[in-house]
């Protein structure tokens, strides 16, 4: 496979086996899938649409875009996590699950009317290449979802600053064994999400916008989001961060246009499509 760091893919697997997001409360995972598709211009793909979800991992989105399109092409480069993938879409029949990494030849050439690619290519060795191969496999006009982490550009010093010291601990966590990364990821969710977004609910309550807050977007979710998204945040060695200004030109380059950055969390989510 090419443009992968495989024990990154591997570890990602052992995160999708160990949550497998099937404890989640749909309408919960429904929310979140919000967060990111309430910019995807569902009401504009053709009929019987046909599209990607790049770097799949549980299955978790593509739940909910099944229903909506045609077909849909599951993608991933990790075995065990298309293994849970397809444990958890059993129920539909037109989803299809590919084993490949983001490359030129994961799908033919222009063959897809739609795609995203969710908090997956910020975790792959060479990001602008992995762009520029989810936009071969596009068909011309076709929207691309694509959510990558921010560096913190519309923070204060004081979030960089946190940010900068979190980012040194990553480095320790996600080298150590993976039992024991979990185990630290785990009490990381339960003494630093868990607190930090109760407080954020807490101001919430009180009318007061948390957005100054280091994790406030928990504020509304289960403890299990914080648990996957602390492994997914500190157990992984391999982790990127881009300005809206660096991803618009890495869309541009790849030749997408009508790029629209969502302007809530998670950030930063975007909607372009590819040139006529």
């Amino acid at each position: 496979m090419k443009n992968i760091d495989k024990k990154v893919a591997d570890d990602f697997g052992a995160e999708w086996e160990k949550y497998d997001q099937s404890a989640l409360d749909e309408n919960q995972l429904k929310i979140a899938w919000n967060q990111y598709f309430k910019i995807f211009p569902f009401n504009k793909l053709v009929s019987n649409a046909e599209g990607f979800d790049m770097g799949c991992g549980s299955g978790r989105w593509a739940k909910f875009v099944a229903p909506l399109v045609g077909k849909l092409n599951c993608i991933d480069p990790s075995v065990r996590a298309l293994n849970v993938a397809k444990k958890n879409l059993f129920e539909f029949e037109n989803i299809s699950f590919i084993n490949a990494s983001v490359s030129d030849d994961m799908l033919p050439f222009e063959s897809q009317d739609f795609g995203y690619c969710l908090g997956v290519l910020h975790h792959i060795p060479d990001t602008k290449k992995g762009i520029e191969s989810c936009a071969k496999a596009l068909k011309k006009g076709a929207p691309f979802l694509l959510y990558l982490y921010y560096n913190f550009e519309n923070r204060s010093f004081v979030f960089k600053f946190i940010w900068k010291i979190t980012d040194f601990i990553r480095k320790i966590i996600s080298s150590l064994p993976s039992k024991l990364k979990m185990l630290v990821c785990y009490l990381i969710a339960l003494f630093i999400y868990y607190p930090l977004a109760r407080i954020s609910l807490i101001f919430t309550k009180l009318k007061i916008n948390p957005k100054f807050m280091p994790l406030s977007d928990y504020k509304d979710k289960k403890f299990y989001f914080m648990k996957t998204d602390a492994l997914d945040r500190f157990g992984t060695r391999l982790e990127k961060r881009f300005s809206r200004q660096e991803i618009t030109e890495m869309l541009e380059n790849a030749g997408f246009e009508n790029i629209n950055f969502s302007n809530e969390m998670p950030y930063w989510v975007c909607i372009s499509s590819k040139k006529f």
